[in-house]
């Protein structure tokens, strides 16, 4: 039995919002860790939410805002952040350009987590 997975066919997320999620491991795969390759198009956002897992984000093209409690932070390619489960969280790209990022959480990202507000 091989102890690697190589993914080359992920899990592409339905979305409504124009953003492309794909999800190379994660709750698809039944794994305790997600990761997933995401572009967000100039202009889109989310809610504010209050993850129940750590999320490590790495920018590779563009540029993305995080509203985190109170701070508000730009990240743009070649940099990344961790942030901690129980923070309160907006996600979006208000720039003219898409960005194109990783991302990672630990526990695997799941709506029943996210707890997005309405």
């Amino acid at each position: 039995m091989k102890k690697y997975k190589i993914q080359n066919s992920p899990f592409v997320v339905p979305t409504t919002d124009g953003k492309v999620i794909e999800e190379h491991f994660g709750n698809s795969n039944n794994c305790n860790i997600s990761i997933a390759h995401m572009v967000a198009p100039s202009k889109w956002s989310e809610p504010f939410q209050v993850p129940e897992f750590d999320e490590y984000t790495y920018i590779i093209k563009g540029k993305k805002q995080f509203i985190i409690d109170d701070d508000v932070v730009i990240l743009k390619a070649g940099e990344s952040i961790k942030i901690e489960k129980g923070a309160r969280i907006q996600y979006s790209n208000p720039f003219d350009e898409d960005c194109e990022y990783i991302s990672v959480c630990n526990p695997a990202f799941s709506i029943d987590l996210v707890h997005r507000e309405e």
